[in-house]
C-alpha cells in the first residue's frame, strides 16, 4: 500500500467523519483526500516526477500532515525533517536524500534562508503560511485557483519515505522505508492492540517520528486524528477528555510529566484503549504508577527507524497476570516479538543463541528497511548474516519475553564484569526522588571504566549522590552501584525527548 491509501480506505468507510482536527477545527476524510489531489496536482506541475524526494520541515500541523497524502499521491517520496534539528544537520539531511522540493512552515523561514544556497539539487521552495521569503511560493501560489488535476501515481520500486537516523552516533543516514514495510506495521499495530470502534488518536509527540506512522492504522479504521501543535501536558490531558480519545502515545519522560501533574487525578480517561510508551527503556515503578492511576491501558511498543515501531509487542493485557494483579517481572521486558516478525539473540561470531543468554538482538521481517539512502557498506552492515542488526543488547526468556538490557555502546565494563546501564538505571529510578537519570562508563585508571550516575531530581527534593549510590547497592549490588553520582538540574535531551548520553560522556570528561 502507498501511505495515501490508508487515507482513502478510510474515506471510503465515511468521507465526511473528522480525519484531522486541530484547535476545535476537524477536517473530514473527503476534505483531506480532495487537499491531497491538489498537492500532488501542484507538485506535478512542480516537475516532480514518480520517486523524487519531497521534504517537510514544520511542527505538528495538519495541513503539513496532509502534504504526505499529496507527495504519496504523486508517486514521491516523503522526506520528514525534524524541526528542531541544527541548520547543519538539516542540510546535510536534505542533500543526502537529493530533494527536490522543500515545503516548511513560516517559522522556520530563517533555518531554510541559512541552508537553501547550499542545497544545488533544491528547485522548490514552499511556505505553509504566511509570507514566503524572496524565490519561495506561498501555499496558494503552489495549490494554485483551478481545480486539482486527478493525479495518482505509484510509488517508484515501492518506496515510501527516508528518515533520517539523527546522526546521534556519526554522521547521519537515510532509512529507506517502503510500502511494504508500514503495511507489516500497520497488520501488526492492528493484530497486537486493542482496535474496539472507531478510534480517536492524540498525536502529541512529533508527526515526524512514532506518532506519524502510528497514525497510519488509525485511518484505515476511518479513525480521528487530534493534533497538538505544541507539548502541553494539562492540554493533552484536557484533550483526552474532550475528544474521547482512544489510542495515544508519549515517549516515557512525558509519561513522567503527566504522572507528576496534579490534573491527571481529576481528569476523566475512561475512553482510553491503549497508552503506548517506547522509544526510551521505562521505569518499571513509574509504569505500575501509570497502571494504577492512569489506568491498565499501558502498551509497550519496541522497534527502531530501520524496524518501525513493531519488532515487539506488550500491550495491556501482557502488564498484568490471569489473577489480574500486575506482573511485575514483565514490565522490564519489551514485550514479546509479534506476529509478523522473528527476532533472535547472536553473538559477535553470527551464531544465535539459546534463550536466556545475552547478545545481540537481531530481526528478521518484511518489516525491516530496505536499506540505507546511498549507503551500501552501512546497509551491509546492519544486514550481516542475513539478519538485521539492531546494536541492543538483551535476551529472550523462557516464556519468549524480549529484554532489553542497553545498547551495545553503552554498557560499562568495570573490573572486568559487563555492567548494563539500564539495570542501574532502573534502580536509581525506584528512589522516590529521583525524577530521571541516565548512567554512563568514564575512564579509570583502576577499574577500567567506573560506573557514573547522573541523576535529575524532582521538583523541591534532595538527595546526596552517595544516598543515591547505596540505594542501588542494597538492591543490586557492589559492582553495579554507581562509584560517581552527578546531580543536574535537567538532562540533555535529543529532538525526540531521548537522553543524550554522548553529551553526557562529554561533559563529565571536560570537568
Amino acid at each position: 500500500m502507498r501511505l495515501v491509501d490508508y487515507l482513502d480506505k478510510g474515506a471510503s468507510v465515511d468521507p465526511e467523519a473528522p480525519c484531522l482536527t486541530t484547535d476545535g477545527t476537524s477536517s473530514s476524510y473527503a476534505e483531506v483526500r480532495e487537499l491531497s489531489f491538489r498537492i500532488a496536482a501542484a507538485l506535478v506541475r512542480a516537475g516532480v516526477e514518480p520517486g523524487d524526494k519531497v521534504a517537510i520541515l514544520s511542527a505538528n500541523d495538519p495541513v503539513a500532515f496532509s502534504c504526505v497524502f499529496g507527495i504519496s499521491r504523486a508517486g514521491a517520496v516523503w522526506c520528514p525533517i525534524n524541526p528542531r534539528n541544527e541548520a547543519a544537520e538539516n542540510r546535510e539531511l536534505l542533500d543526502l536524500f537529493d530533494c527536490t522540493v522543500l515545503i516548511h512552515q513560516q517559522s522556520f523561514t530563517p533555518l531554510v534562508g541559512q541552508i537553501r544556497d547550499r542545497l544545488s539539487k533544491l528547485t522548490t521552495v514552499v511556505c505553509l503560511d504566511g509570507v514566503p521569503a524572496e524565490g519561495a511560493l506561498s501555499w496558494e501560489e503552489f495549490l494554485g485557483s483551478s481545480s486539482a488535476d486527478h493525479v495518482d501515481a505509484d510509488a517508484v520500486d515501492d518506496l515510501a519515505m527516508i528518515v533520517g537516523t539523527g546522526g546521534t552516533t556519526g554522521r547521519p543516514k537515510g532509512v529507506m522505508l517502503t510500502g511494504t514495510n508500514l503495511e507489516t506495521m500497520t497488520a501488526i499495530t492492528l493484530m497486537s492492540y486493542p482496535f474496539e470502534g472507531r478510534p480517536v488518536y492524540l498525536a502529541l509527540a512529533p508527526l515526524t517520528h512514532a506518532a506519524g506512522v502510528l497514525c497510519f492504522p488509525v485511518l484505515a479504521k476511518a479513525g480521528e486524528i487530534v493534533v497538538m501543535r505544541t507539548p502541553d501536558v494539562e492540554r493533552f490531558l484536557g484533550l483526552v477528555e474532550t475528544h474521547g480519545v482512544t489510542h495515544t502515545f508519549l515517549p516515557p519522560t512525558l509519561i513522567y510529566m503527566l504522572l507528576d501533574h496534579p490534573g491527571l487525578s481529576v481528569v476523566d480517561l475512561s475512553s482510553l484503549q491503549c497508552f503506548w510508551y517506547g522509544a526510551a527503556p521505562m521505569s518499571t515503578s513509574r509504569l505500575e504508577e501509570a497502571l494504577t492511576r492512569i489506568g491498565p491501558v499501558m502498551a509497550q511498543l519496541f522497534g527502531q527507524t530501520e524496524a518501525p515501531m513493531m519488532v515487539s509487542a506488550l500491550p495491556p493485557a501482557d502488564h498484568f497476570l490471569e489473577d489480574g494483579s500486575i506482573a511485575h517481572d514483565r514490565l522490564a521486558s519489551a514485550g514479546r516479538p509479534t506476529p509478523l516478525v522473528t527476532v533472535a539473540i547472536m553473538d559477535e561470531a553470527g551464531e544465535l543463541l539459546p534463550r536466556g543468554e545475552r547478545g545481540e538482538i537481531v530481526v528478521r521481517s518484511s518489516l525491516v528497511m530496505r536499506g540505507y539512502y546511498k549507503n551500501p557498506e552501512a546497509t551491509a552492515e546492519a544486514s550481516a548474516y542475513g539478519w538485521h542488526h539492531t546494536g541492543d543488547i538483551g535476551f529472550l526468556d523462557g516464556d519468549g519475553f524480549l529484554f532489553i538490557v542497553d545498547r551495545a555502546k553503552d554498557m560499562v565494563i568495570t573490573g572486568g564484569f559487563n555492567v548494563y546501564s539500564t539495570e542501574v538505571e532502573q534502580a536509581l529510578m525506584q528512589h522516590p526522588d529521583v525524577a530521571d537519570c541516565a548512567v554512563v562508563g568514564l575512564p579509570d585508571e583502576k577499574w577500567g571504566e567506573r560506573v557514573t550516575a547522573v541523576v535529575q531530581l524532582r521538583p523541591g527534593r534532595e538527595v546526596a549522590g552517595t544516598e543515591l549510590a547505596g540505594f542501588v547497592k542494597e538492591r543490586i549490588g557492589s559492582v553495579k552501584a554507581p562509584k560517581q553520582v552527578e546531580v543536574w538540574p535537567d538532562l540533555p535531551r535529543s529532538k525526540v525527548g531521548k537522553v543524550l548520553k554522548t553529551d553526557i560522556k562529554a561533559t563529565l570528561t571536560k570537568s
